[in-house]
């Protein structure tokens, strides 16, 4: 009986072995299908040897500070040098302790999973996967296999694993997870998350801001640290005591950092996000027409958004934070004066002509236009309201609203531009195309063309100038009638501007901005010699043949006009606008580097120049730009000249001072909205303080002393005794009664 039971026992033994044996077949067998492909092929150390991860091209700003990032993923790669080693630890201590001792695979700590996990369903045993295999996932990613993913997703990671093991050394493994691994909100790579939630580059990150990106590692979401502060927090000091435990620091050192909370300094480079989206934008185009180039005159291809490029450009990080703060402020104070002088008679809601005409123009109405949905029907479906955001200066919010009632609220804001520029190069330091990329795409600065006002003027007085007329010259503010231009009476505002007997030198009149002035010179020299001047000046755009020319009727962009007033402080010559230094591919090969094109000949003489800043320090000094001293007091060596519209509908301020030019514009998109008064819409009101607040900044900043104390040359001895004279004067008793009556003249007599 005994016997018959220990053959049946050995029996059993028997077939569990074999059971066994022929499962470990099947797992070698199933191991070794993964092995040789047929799940898909698995990267050859060859493979593995030339790894290219694609990598976001860098923005950089004139001194090489991170201004944005064109990518597919948002990417950037470091070397292991540029890593802090408490980073390198912190990550070792949490991900992988015994990462120096293992060939990619840690098997003690695999068999701790496979049993706690598989066999007890124990959901604490943790991931078990090594750094080296956590590259692999993230280098090669995951595919489904149905009910086999898991499995087959682990031996492959294990396969990939021991080969780059068996490439690069342990240095380099760091280098390459710590280049490939997402961070919180889809941000790849250590570089990346630097950049966004510290504004740093890795190398310079603190124990607390390593530790911190560290931790995210566990559930890139749950731990964000601009969502969830306290949670992240919580995190670090887990990475922290890992530290302590595997001896990379000692409490002291976690002391000091867990006594203290997680402090991020958040920078999101995204399209419609960051610092200069416009300006961005223009590069984005300029770079791709460059790689463009170079791709089709080589064997080489170049991608924008995938080869991890460095694009350094003109602008200056700094500079351009002052102008896009100091325009905010600014027209937010505006868009509320805005609306509050029309109160409940704005065009954007009574003008019901206006308003319907720019509903069939929406995208809506023209599909349910195609649906053959009635006028009515259309109008009820544009009435239905919904949840979306919307833009205001206290920040986006989501409200129910129509497409109507969104239209209106969209139309009633003031927009603008402002750029400023390096006037002996082109080089744009800061540039804002309008109040909000995101809703606004429209570039005010180099797209929109604009009837430029008074801002024209100046190419009037210098073909004046030009043509030998003495700075001294009195010209009467006197209307006049042109009677072969349908009767046009130009006219000017003030008491002393209308007073018939009142005469002003040149340098008074383009001061004040007098209009019958300005008319009366273009009558002198001709249209076709301004034009001529204008044109010298480097304005490209289509000028009207007419005599408002004078006044400013002629269409400019605003990066147009303030290029054409560089000739006031670069010897007369006009500087061309540029926005890209240089590119380099990631190894820092350079792409292209910007060259000047030959510069044009000077457009006026030397002493047409001192004498025409000389004329425009007087409009800061004393005349209609006088508010840059009284207003803001600011002491800067600075000329300009400020410019109105007909109707009020465009303000503009143009700002020269020895080392930068700037412009700015202000107005509403829609021509047919312009300021209810004069008071608010005038170029001083509306874009001068834009400039304002931009020099304020500037002024508090030592960094740019080169331009705000920068001075302008004295003017040579001919010039000062030319325009030594009165600025006004009236005529005497006798002219003012027997003088000629200039009331009425056909223009170009």
């Amino acid at each position: 009986m005994k016997k018959k039971i220990a053959k049946k026992n050995k029996n059993w033994f028997v077939l569990v072995l074999k059971l066994i044996g022929f499962g470990l077949l099947l797992l070698l067998l199933f191991i070794g299908s993964i092995y040789i492909g047929l799940w898909g092929k698995i990267p050859s150390k060859t493979d593995l040897a030339d790894l290219k991860q694609a990598e976001a091209s860098l923005i950089l700003d004139k001194n090489e500070e991170l201004l944005g990032k064109y990518f597919v993923f948002d990417r950037s790669i470091v070397s292991f040098e540029d890593l802090p080693k408490y980073l390198v630890d912190g990550l070792v201590a949490t991900e992988d302790a015994r990462f120096y001792e293992h060939g990619g695979i840690d098997y003690p700590s695999f068999f701790r999973v496979f049993f706690k996990s598989v066999l007890l369903q124990d959901n604490s045993a943790g991931g078990g996967s090594t750094i080296t295999q956590q590259l692999a996932k993230n280098l090669f990613g995951r595919k489904d296999y149905w009910m086999l993913s898991m499995p087959i997703n682990k031996i492959k990671e294990m396969i990939v694993a021991t080969r780059i093991e068996d490439v690069y050394d342990k240095n380099d493994i760091i280098a390459l997870y710590l280049n490939t691994v997402p961070f919180s909100e889809n941000t790849f790579g250590i570089e990346s998350a630097s950049y966004r939630f510290f504004n740093t580059s890795t190398k310079n990150l603190t124990l607390s801001e390593a530790s911190t990106l560290v931790g995210t590692l566990k559930a890139n979401h749950s731990y964000n640290p601009r969502l969830f502060p306290e949670r992240s927090q919580l995190r670090r000091d887990v990475v922290l005591q890992q530290m302590v435990k595997y001896g990379y620091i000692d409490e002291d050192a976690r002391l000091n950092v867990s006594n203290h909370p997680v402090e991020i300094d958040y920078h999101k480079f995204t399209y419609n996000e960051g610092l200069a989206p416009y300006f961005r934008e223009n590069v984005r185009k300029q770079a791709s027409q460059i790689l463009d180039s170079i791709n089709n005159s080589g064997d080489t291809e170049y991608d924008l958004y995938k080869d991890g490029l460095k694009i350094t450009t003109t602008l200056d990080n700094t500079m351009q934070e002052y102008a896009e703060k100091g325009m905010t402020k600014h027209m937010e104070r505006l868009q509320s004066q805005f609306e509050k002088a029309y109160g409940s008679n704005a065009p954007w809601l009574k003008d019901e002509v206006m308003i319907t005409e720019l509903i069939k123009k929406t995208p809506k109405y023209e599909l349910l236009k195609k649906e053959n949905l009635s006028e009515a029907e259309i109008m009820v479906a544009l009435n239905k309201k919904s949840k979306k955001p919307i833009f205001s200066y206290e920040g986006d919010t989501i409200v129910s609203i129509s497409t109507i009632d969104s239209l209106k609220h969209y139309l009633k804001f003031l927009n603008t531009g402002f750029v400023a520029l390096e006037p002996n190069t082109g080089a744009i330091r800061a540039y804002v195309g309008g109040i909000n990329f995101e809703h606004f795409k429209y570039d005010h600065v180099s797209m929109g063309k604009r009837q430029v006002g008074s801002t024209f003027k100046p190419f009037v007085y210098t073909t004046a100038l030009e043509s030998g007329m003495d700075p001294c010259t009195y010209i009467s503010v006197k209307e006049v009638t042109y009677t072969n231009e349908e009767d046009w009476t130009p006219s000017n505002g003030s008491k002393d501007e209308t007073d018939p007997h009142m005469n002003f030198s040149l340098e008074k009149a383009l001061s004040q901005s007098i209009n019958t002035i300005a008319v009366k010179l273009l009558d002198k020299v001709g249209i076709p010699a301004v034009i001529n001047q204008a044109r010298k000046m480097g304005v490209t755009s289509e000028l009207p043949d007419v005599p408002s020319l004078a006044l400013g009727t002629a269409e400019l962009s605003l990066l147009e006009l303030t290029a054409s007033y560089t000739s006031y402080v670069n010897k007369s010559v006009p500087s061309k606008p540029y926005f890209v230094e240089k590119i380099e591919d990631k190894n820092g090969k350079i792409l292209y580097e910007y060259k000047p094109s030959k510069p044009m000949d000077p457009a006026f003489s030397e002493k047409t120049r001192q004498t025409m800043i000389e004329f425009m320090k007087a409009t800061i000094n004393e005349g209609t730009a006088k508010r840059m001293r009284s207003t803001y007091g600011l002491s800067n060596d600075m000329a300009g000249k400020t410019g109105t519209t007909q109707d009020n509908r465009d303000g503009w301020f143009m700002a020269i001072t020895p080392n930068l030019v700037m412009g700015s514009w202000v107005g509403n998109d829609d021509h047919r909205i312009g300021f209810s008064n004069t008071s608010i819409g005038q170029g001083a009101n509306s874009a001068l303080p834009i400039v304002a607040n931009f020099v304020s900044q500037l002024n508090k900043n030592n960094d740019f002393n080169s331009i705000t104390k920068a001075k302008f040359e004295t003017p040579s001895a001919e010039v000062l005794e030319a325009i030594d004279c009165n600025p006004d004067k009236r005529d005497g008793f006798f002219k003012r009664l027997f003088g000629k009556k200039e009331k009425e003249k056909a223009f170009g007599e």
